[in-house]
């Protein structure tokens, strides 16, 4: 993590709470571009209630709309009024990624992005993504059971980078340290 801005360094691969962040970052950005308002905490004016001369309204014994509510409530409420639903399901995915797959997945495959309803991963070594291409069925099943059906229709799974044999500004051109073997 850098410390200056709070991205990623360079090499490290986002892990669940930077993919969410960003996740929701998008999501503001598409609703401040559909017009609507992002972080105003209201979508309208506040309603103007008059109240009739010389009477009182009491709330009584049943519930009201001034009762406290549930955090879960209002996030919910603020959700479903500036539309992030679909945003907040791939949210679900990338950030919650252990608990939709399980652990053991989790450990060799890290979730990348969501582009076009396709979950885009990295596997820890090229014999796990093999397995995880065969268990893919398996895995969209597992995403469909915690966030819905139709979230996420595809995976694509890629192996680990290939390691770079190139290093500082200069090098020369060619293989590497294999060329010197054929």
């Amino acid at each position: 993590m850098s410390e200056k801005t709070g991205e990623p360094a360079p090499g490290d691969a986002p892990r669940g709470a930077d993919l969410a962040r960003r996740a929701l970052e998008e999501a503001r950005a598409q609703a401040k571009a559909q017009g609507k308002s992002v972080g105003a905490g209201r979508t309208g004016p506040v309603p103007v209630r008059r109240r009739r001369a010389g009477r009182r309204r009491w709330s009584g014994p049943g519930p009201d709309q001034r009762d406290p509510q549930s955090f879960g409530e209002l996030a919910a409420g603020l959700v479903a009024r500036r539309g992030w639903g679909e945003n907040m399901k791939d949210a679900r995915i990338l950030g919650a990624w252990t608990e939709v797959v399980g652990a053991e997945i989790a450990e060799h495959a890290t979730p990348v992005r969501i582009e076009d309803k396709t979950l885009m991963i990295t596997a820890s070594s090229t014999a796990w993504a093999t397995q995880l291409r065969y268990m893919q069925r398996q895995i969209l099943g597992k995403i469909s059971a915690a966030v819905g059906p139709g979230v996420v229709t595809k995976v694509r799974i890629h192996g680990p980078a290939a390691p770079s044999w190139r290093h500082g500004e200069r090098h020369v051109s060619g293989r590497g340290p294999r060329d010197t073997y054929g």
